[in-house]
């Protein structure tokens, strides 16, 4: 594949149960593979309100953090269905939310699926690494030491996380449909037309990775805990939650940069994040590009997108492409009309 200089594309996604999930702006598309082979592909539209804190840099890397986990959750739930294997009785907990909520019941238990999450997710990677400096205090005095040591037990704990989920068949499955979404939108951001080919000779990481958002993540928890100290530890502890939305923003600014941004300072930021791709990145097939390619053309038109961002030589080989599609699809014509004969 040539190499080209990278120019952003706005297209971004997540990989869900056998399949991929597509945005660009406020339109997404899922595409999955069936059980029967097929593709199923569905798209629509996000409803996001217009907000000026939406605009705000730093503030609105919360609440794209918010849209994305909620995106995320109802993809995956949609994939899922294509793979259940027999229809489970209601029980007496559906009936009693359904009784309560009614239609709405889905979304309420999906609301308090995330907030559950949420809540392990705080004290997995907070308040464990919090209680073990604490711990560590006993035999450590050097507050400076104390907290570097809360981030290491803090990403050891997440880097340990998803190596162990990573020994699931489903979750590696997965990790490889993350792999061929990357190869998609890195195949499209080196100006080449979206073939299977192309895409799976793309690399498999890329530098907007929520894989890499979360490793910004950690780092970026330890510097500001380490300039923002209070004597009480039950203070400490509310501090590291309360500024869990603060790292989001920042984070997501920095990821923002260094998707939009080729230098160095851009290489050693996007290092840490690219590493861990290593472990949730996985190389797809070639079944799984055709799925993302499905995907991300119910979302994006990736001709006029080369066209208008890169060489002469790119626009002649999309016309190319163009003229072989209309050739197909005269000969599915002539094909119908001679089955009518």
């Amino acid at each position: 594949m040539s190499k080209r200089k990278t120019k952003f594309s706005g297209i971004g996604g997540q990989a869900v149960l056998e399949g991929i999930m597509m945005r660009n702006g406020k339109r997404y598309a899922v595409a999955v593979r069936k059980p029967n082979a097929a593709i199923e592909v569905m798209a629509s539209d996000l409803e996001i309100p217009d907000s000026i804190w939406r605009k705000i840099p730093f503030i609105r890397g919360v609440f794209a953090f918010v849209d994305s986990l909620k995106l995320g959750m109802s993809t995956l739930e949609y994939s899922a269905q294509f793979y259940e294997e027999e229809e489970e009785k209601e029980t007496k907990f559906d009936k009693f939310m359904t009784k309560i909520f009614g239609d709405k019941a889905e979304k309420v238990v999906s609301f308090f699926v995330i907030v559950f999450s949420l809540i392990i997710a705080v004290g997995l990677f907070i308040a464990l690494p919090y209680v073990a400096s604490v711990l560590l205090s006993k035999v450590i005095a050097n507050e400076s030491l104390l907290i570097i040591l809360e981030g290491v037990i803090r990403l050891v704990i997440f880097l340990g996380y998803v190596s162990i989920i990573s020994l699931n068949r489903d979750i590696k499955r997965v990790y490889m449909y993350h792999g061929a979404e990357h190869k998609c939108i890195n195949c499209i951001e080196s100006g080449n037309p979206l073939t299977v080919e192309n895409v799976m000779k793309a690399s498999r990481k890329h530098k907007r990775c929520g894989t890499s958002f979360l490793m910004i993540i950690m780092l970026i928890t330890i510097i500001l805990f380490f300039f923002i100290r209070v004597d009480s530890a039950v203070l400490r502890l509310a501090l590291r939650v309360a500024l869990v939305p603060v790292v989001a923003g920042i984070s997501y600014e920095i990821l923002q940069y260094a998707g939009k941004h080729d230098n160095i300072l851009v290489d050693i930021m996007s290092a840490p994040g690219l590493w861990l791709q290593s472990i949730t990145v996985k190389e797809p097939t070639s079944l799984m590009a055709e799925v993302a390619i499905e995907s991300v053309e119910a979302v994006f038109d990736w001709k006029t997108y080369l066209k208008e961002n890169f060489d002469e030589h790119t626009e002649d080989i999309i016309n190319m492409f163009e003229s072989e599609d209309e050739a197909e699809d005269d000969d599915a014509n002539l094909n119908d009309m001679s089955d009518d004969l």
